[in-house]
């Protein structure tokens, strides 16, 4: 069993790093996690970061990614994205790679629970996020996303059943919610505000999981500004 996430306290939001911004002091013993704070796949590490407890242990980096500075690339990541934890004299990158790396690595709750069925199904549900669910419904946006992505929201729904000891996608709260919720957040609010469909209207576990997700300091002050999120989203239409 899990154990129930610490709480955790509201961080002030430092200026990103931009163009003109020296670099940190890299490998100096400090543990940085490198970000945007709009970016879904970074956001995914720093809820992970604020369920654990490990605000004063990881330092967050945020980094202005239209306008991001050449030592990024040069000296964290030659992929010049985030997120990218710097750790033991290493760089880890790719973000569900990094979730349960962190949940491993560092104290605090554990994230995932040892029951082998819920691993298992964990698993299954952290390879469908961004290769079928995330990608079907940016693709939707080019066309109709009521018919295109009632498939993945439905399975999104139906996972949600599986197991009945919390609203949570393995019952407790897990990585799983947390590979889910950045994006699920943001395509709530772009497909409504665009195309008029919410997508908790006949899912009734979809609707109680986001209600509990937004419970959560550690999710809450990681969340992107709607008008972003709206704008952001019409490039991919």
């Amino acid at each position: 069993m899990a154990q129930s996430p610490q709480k955790c306290f509201v961080e002030d939001r430092q200026v990103p790093l931009d163009a003109t911004s020296d670099p940190p002091a890299l490998f100096d013993g400090t543990t940085r996690l490198y970000i945007s704070y709009t970016c879904p796949f970074a956001q995914r590490v720093w809820i992970t970061r604020n369920l654990k407890g490990l605000q004063e242990e990881i330092k967050l980096v945020p980094i202005d990614l239209p306008n991001r500075p050449a030592w990024y690339k040069e000296k964290v990541n030659p992929a010049n994205k985030v997120p990218a934890l710097e750790h033991n004299g290493k760089i880890i990158v790719e973000s569900l790679d990094l979730i349960k790396y962190v949940d491993i690595n560092f104290d605090g709750p554990s994230l995932y629970p040892e029951d082998s069925a819920k691993r298992e199904f964990g698993e299954d549900l952290l390879k469908y996020v961004d290769a079928t669910f995330v990608k079907t419904v940016f693709v939707s946006f080019k066309g109709d996303p009521v018919k295109e992505t009632a498939s993945v929201f439905d399975h999104v729904e139906n996972a949600l059943k599986k197991f009945d000891d919390g609203p949570f996608f393995l019952g407790e709260l897990s990585l799983v919610d947390i590979a889910y919720i950045p994006f699920i957040e943001r395509f709530q609010v772009f497909l409504d505000e665009v195309f008029k469909y919410e997508i908790i209207i006949g899912r009734p576990n979809l609707a109680a999981w986001i209600e509990n997700m937004n419970k959560m300091v550690a999710y809450t002050q990681t969340k992107t500004d709607s008008d972003y999120i709206v704008n952001y989203f019409k490039k991919f239409m």
